[in-house]
């Protein structure tokens, strides 16, 4: 593969993060030349709509609509998706790859669902494929597991990886606003999008989770394995019960090795107050790792936004480069632990926030109690709250270490009470 006339490139997508990688690669043109040895040379852009008005001003000439001016052209050796989607932005790098070029995407839906295949794929045609920007925005995480932790065991991953949840996670608890206002507020800022469904229901920090779990497991994981929860649910009381209690809420995506399996969750959670990922604010992003060689390590930068996205791609492409320029291709380890299977949430054992409605009689807190404690699980605090206007008084309890399924078999029992009004809120509890 020749690199003799410069590395040509073919940009798919030219929106927010696809106008910034074009902007980066024109502004730095000279630095990156000296930096690979070659100059890089946008050859072709993928777009929609070639008549559409964009930001940053591309030559028109580079413009098309059709994906085969990029894929069948020979003097494009690096393909950059930043197209979002599942589809034809999957159909598009399986062709780039077949086609012998090197591929950067930021598209966590593709790598979530088809990543192992892609990979595969990749190393058959002495290629590579990068993907650094599909999680965790600016944070490099996914070279690390690559490459820096490979020598551990990995036992856990525990992460914060969608800044728009957090960001309105962050507003609820330091301002006391109502879930709506903390998205309305979010959507302002540029956070959030106008069907921000991915986010607050957490299928875009389960397609993250899906891709951490996969490389720090040697286990393919699909996304459609990784239980989850959303945010909607969550009340301005939550956070200030959590904060009396001493801890914060965060929307956590979370893997664990446990005997038999890989437990992959994402799901509101609360966090002791002095725990580092507690203190994880506006649209941050982390990630903790724990091995068995470097104990515990913490990822940390900006998860939402242009640039951070745009800064992974860049130095992803750079990468390419220059094994594009010294025509060298060093894959990764690629290995599978067959004997791992992903296991179901009913499984999971934690402590538990619960906050029920219930009525102002004798021996209510008893049957509640009793309901528990004939499932099993036992009370670590329960305080009685009162709640203004017309609402029922709430308890709220603080389980100690129970089971799953166990704890949802309680909560049923509990419901049919004549004397509960509602199990409010149910919240697991970071260890």
């Amino acid at each position: 593969m020749s690199a003799g006339g410069g590395i040509g490139i073919g940009l798919m997508g030219l929106g927010i993060v696809g106008s910034g990688v074009a902007r980066i690669l024109h502004e730095k043109a000279d630095v990156y030349a000296r930096q690979i040895g070659h100059p890089l040379k946008l050859r072709r852009v993928l777009v929609r709509d070639v008549e559409k008005e964009r930001g940053f001003s591309v030559d028109p000439a580079l413009l098309t609509a059709d994906g085969g001016a990029l894929l069948d052209d020979p003097a494009i050796q690096l393909i950059i998706e930043v197209m979002g989607g599942e589809q034809p932005a999957y159909d598009y790098l399986r062709s780039a790859l077949k086609a012998g070029k090197f591929v950067v995407t930021a598209n966590k839906e593709v790598m979530a669902k088809h990543g192992g295949e892609l990979l595969m794929l990749a190393r058959e045609h002495s290629v590579d494929l990068l993907y650094e920007a599909s999680v965790g925005g600016g944070i490099p995480i996914i070279a690390p597991l690559k490459r820096d932790l490979l020598a551990n065991d990995i036992a856990g991953v525990t992460a914060i990886i969608n800044g728009t949840t957090n960001y309105i996670l962050t507003s609820m608890s330091r301002d006391g606003v109502s879930f709506a206002d903390a998205l309305a507020e979010a959507q302002r800022l540029g956070y959030a999008e106008s069907d921000p469904t991915n986010d607050i229901e957490a299928n875009d920090a389960a397609y993250k989770l899906a891709i951490l779990a996969t490389l720090s497991f040697h286990l393919d994981i699909h996304p459609d394995e990784v239980y989850r929860e959303g945010i909607t649910r969550l009340t301005a009381r939550d956070f200030q019960y959590a904060r009396e209690l001493g801890y914060a809420i965060k929307l956590l995506a979370i893997a664990q090795r446990r005997s038999g399996g890989v437990q992959a969750r994402v799901h509101p959670a609360l966090v002791p107050q002095d725990e580092l990922l507690a203190n994880v604010d506006g649209v941050l992003n982390a990630v903790q790792i724990e091995g068995d060689l470097m104990n515990r390590v913490l990822f940390q930068g900006p998860g939402a936004g242009s640039l951070p996205t745009t800064s992974a791609v860049v130095a992803d492409a750079l990468d390419a480069a220059v094994s594009i320029s010294n025509h060298v291709y060093w894959p990764h380890s690629i290995r599978r632990e067959g004997e791992l299977h992903v296991l179901p949430i009913s499984d999971v054992r934690t402590r538990y926030y619960l906050r029920i409605s219930v009525a102002d009689r004798p021996g209510v807190l008893a049957l509640v109690a009793g309901s528990l404690g004939d499932a099993g699980i036992s009370i670590a605090s329960l305080i009685q709250k009162e709640v203004d206007g017309e609402a029922m008084p709430e308890i709220v309890i603080m389980t100690h270490e129970a089971q799953e399924s166990d704890l949802q078999s309680a909560l049923r029992h509990i419901g049919e009470l004549a004397d509960v009004g509602a199990v409010e809120q149910v919240l697991r509890v970071l260890a």
